[in-house]
This record gives C-alpha cells, structure tokens and sequence, in this order.
C-alpha cells in the first residue's frame, strides 16, 4: 500500500489561500522524492475560506446575488450537500468586499448574510453552519434579521437605516414578519469568545480594525447596548418566549425559531461579539449553538477518516503565534490527528513562527518549517510565498517521509 500524507492547512493570509498551500505543499513533496498519495484537506476556521474548504470536501458552491456590506449586490457563494450548507458571513459582508480604502464602520450591515440564509434554507438545507470572520459590520447581526422580516423603526416610525450607528435610534423592533425557520438547525462556528458589550466586546475590541475611531466605537457601543436590549425584550415577548422553559430550550439543538433566550442575557454570552455581534444575533433570533469552526469543518471533512492509514498530517498557516493557540485551524488539525487511532504525527508550514517548542509540542506539533527561515525579507516572503512553500515541503520529505 503506497504512503500517505494528509495535507490540511488554513490559508496565508494575503498571499495563498489553503488550496493553493495544500497544492504547493503536494508539489513540494514530490521535489523531496515522496511518491505515496496526498490527501488535500484545505481547512479554514470559520472565517475567510470556509466556503472553499467546504467545497474541498464535496460540497458544491452556489453563487447568489446579495446585498453587500455598503448595500450594492455582490455575488456570494455558499456551501451545499445533502440538507446541510456552510455559509461564510464574509462573503456577504466580509471587509474585502469594500471600496479599496472606504472602510465603513458605522454603516457596513449583514443584510446579505440573511439572504445567504434564506437562499440556502430554500434549497432545503435543514442544518446551517455558519462561518463567522473577516466581515466589516458591527451591526449586531440586526441586518440578517432584517433579512429574515424583522422590522427596526425609529421613534417616527421609520425603517431604521443600515448599519451598527443607527442602532443607538431604535425605537421599536417588530418581529411579528419575521421568518423563524422553525425546521433548520444552526451552528455558529467561531473560535471568538468575546460577549456583545463593554471592553472585550465587539466595538471596543474589533471595531479599530474595521476603521472605527475612539468616538465611533462610542457610537457602535451604544448602538448595540440598545439593540441588546430591545432585541431580547422582543424575542421574550414572543409566545414561549419568556421565563425558564424558554431559557432550558435555548441551544438545545431541537431546530431553530425564536423565543429561546438564555435566563441570562444573550448579550453576555461568550461568542455573542462574534462577527461585530453577529453571533448575538444567531444565538438568541436563530437558537444557534457555538463551536469552534474548525471542529466544524473538520467534521464536515470527514477528517477522522481520511488519517486513516495516513504516516504524517501537514498542517500550517500564516502566522504561527499566540492566537494561533486559541482555536485556530493548525491546533485543530493536531489535535485530531492526535485522537485518531493510532495517532498521527503533525508537522506544520507556515510564514513565521513565534512560539516556543513547548507551545508547538503542547499543541501536539512535531516541528514547523516557516518561511521566514529561509527568506528573511517580508515582501519577498510575500511576494514568493508558493515556491518558498515548496522549497519546506522538501525538506518535509527528506526529514520526515524519507
């Protein structure tokens, strides 16, 4: 039986995508004179690729028109297979999707990811990941729900206008429209545990890199306190909707509809600040339950079966650092490959490398081979990131598959 090697890295941000590691990765061993089988599993932990992973996997891609972050149509794809689809809130609000240089914090909304929703639940997805990251909102998800038929007035009876600073002149939010999708189940796939408000919420925190200022992250803050708490008045005021019962019910994984907020404020729940708050959004109007994005996708992968009979996991990423420890897709990678039966070792590739070898073996990963080791210069890192990918996993063949 010829060797096998799993190839399972998230992207390089801004010079690769983790297809086109995983393909470098491929290329490289051959260099290095491994002839066994390559097993492509690009991953991505619930931001920016997600949707490409999916379709890695199997999934097919559809392509629909929805509104964009600034409100003109974009075209944003979602994943499909059997009643499952993986939406990726990027790719209808994602911070790419803006004007190069026009950021918009104030006004960005998630109305398109809503439709993204709606369009995969038409097609008969019955189970919904949604992949949360890289999006440039902090409108407290309340633009999917206006999506979904919610209504957001101001004291004169006006529709609300699109984004997170508008949200400080809510008045009333009615929900007697709104699609409840009582049959879909959802998963919020984040690694993000950050609650809606205060300093490690999602204006104070994420806003600055979306192009909030000091005073507009003011703004956003307050924007989301009043959202936060007409939203959850409202979905209390539901039938079913208030006192214990409802709190047992939510995140029970029994479908989706509204009416499940935790006896506890939804706002204060960790992974409530995802997404510029979009995660409050899908736990408290979708009875969406957390987990981290990369369990997620590896799941949907399938990954557990292909180790099988594998002799070495390739993983990586950009940037191996501190973060990289808190759910990100190399440690979650390893530690799959680490409860497979029998184990498999973990080496990773990446562009830089700033852990310790206690950190790298505590996340369960052999060695790492970082560009920067051999191309010190970070254009030219940049610039030449495929060969130079190619150039590690050549040694990864003679080191490890020799």
């Amino acid at each position: 039986m010829a060797e096998r090697v799993v190839v399972a890295p998230d992207k390089f941000k801004g010079s690769l995508s983790a297809t086109d590691v995983t393909a470098r990765v491929a290329a490289g061993l051959a260099l290095g004179g491994f002839g066994g089988e390559v097993v492509p599993v690009p991953v991505a932990d619930g931001g920016d690729g997600t949707v490409d992973a999916a379709v890695s996997a199997g999934y097919q891609r559809v392509d629909i028109e929805v509104r964009g972050p600034v409100g003109a149509p974009v075209t944003a794809s979602f994943a499909l297979l059997g009643g499952t689809a993986v939406i990726e809130a990027a790719q209808a609000c994602g911070l790419t999707l803006l004007p190069p240089g026009e950021l918009a914090p104030l006004t960005a909304t998630s109305r398109g990811v809503g439709e993204l929703i709606l369009a995969a639940e038409r097609m008969g997805a019955r189970r919904i990941v949604l992949g949360v990251g890289g999006v440039a909102t902090t409108d407290g998800g309340a633009g999917l729900v206006q999506a979904l038929g919610a209504e957001l007035a101001d004291d004169s009876g006006r529709e609300l206008p699109p984004g997170g600073a508008a949200l400080g002149r809510l008045a009333s939010l009615g929900l007697s429209r709104l699609d409840d999708l009582p049959e879909v189940e959802f998963w919020l796939a984040s690694d993000v545990d950050n609650p809606l408000l205060g300093a490690a919420g999602a204006a104070a925190v994420y806003g600055p890199q979306k192009g909030a200022s000091d005073e507009d992250v003011r703004v956003l803050e307050a924007g989301l306190a009043r959202w936060a708490d007409l939203a959850e008045a409202a979905v209390a005021s539901r039938p079913g909707g208030a006192g214990a019962d409802a709190g047992a019910r939510a995140g029970s994984g029994s479908g989706s509809g509204f009416g499940r907020p935790s006896p506890h404020r939804v706002a204060e729940q960790p992974g409530a600040g995802a997404a510029g708050g979009l995660g409050v959004a899908a736990l408290l109007f979708l009875g969406a339950r957390m987990r981290p994005g990369i369990e997620l996708l590896l799941e949907l992968a399938s990954f557990d079966e292909r180790l099988d009979g594998a002799r070495l996991v390739i993983t990586g990423e950009g940037s191996l650092d501190a973060q990289t420890l808190h759910g990100k897709a190399p440690v979650g990678v390893a530690l799959a490959a680490a409860a497979h039966a029998p184990p498999v070792p973990v080496v990773a590739v990446a562009g830089r490398c700033t852990l310790s070898p206690d950190e790298l073996s505590a996340a369960g990963i052999s060695a790492v081979y970082a560009v920067a080791e051999i191309e010190p210069d970070q254009d030219l890192r940049m610039a030449n990131a495929g060969p130079l990918v190619e150039r590690l996993a050549a040694r990864i063949a003679a080191d490890w598959l020799g």
